[in-house]
């Protein structure tokens, strides 16, 4: 049974931007390994490399840009006491997480695209949520 599904997910979510990063890691090692590129010549969008570099460093620029939103809001209300308004959905919004980035990854089709609409949405819907009930408990 988890104790804090709120820190769980936060957890979650920091270890699922590692592992994104240690794949660009890995693709980047083993093509300066193997002398393919110099180990300072990447571009940071991952362009360079290949599609699917690509698609594999926006999906974690895309983790790294909303981690701050995702831990702070789950900080406050684990400072404030209010880890209840946070944990019935936290491994809801980790898990769109995860959906949007492995759906980024795999493709850019249209279709592809307005399904990583979807999981960004409901993490979107789930984190206004959140804020407006701590503001309201706040006030109260």
């Amino acid at each position: 049974m988890i104790d804090n599904p709120s820190l769980f997910a936060a957890t979650l979510y920091c270890a699922w931007t590692i592992i994104l990063l240690g794949r660009i890691a890995l693709l980047r090692g083993g093509l300066t390994v193997t002398g393919v590129k110099e180990g300072n010549s990447f571009a940071v969008s991952g362009d360079d490399v290949s599609p699917f570099s690509g698609r594999l460093c926006r999906a974690h620029a895309n983790c790294y840009e909303n981690l701050p939103v995702v831990l702070g809001v789950i900080l406050v209300a684990q400072i404030l006491g209010l880890g209840a308004i946070t944990d019935g959905l936290a491994l809801w919004l980790v898990g769109a997480r995860i959906a949007q980035s492995t759906t980024h990854i795999i493709s850019t089709s249209n279709r592809a695209v307005r399904i990583r609409f979807g999981f960004f949405l409901v993490q979107y819907v789930i984190l206004s949520i959140w804020c407006v009930r701590l503001v309201i408990a706040q006030l109260s």
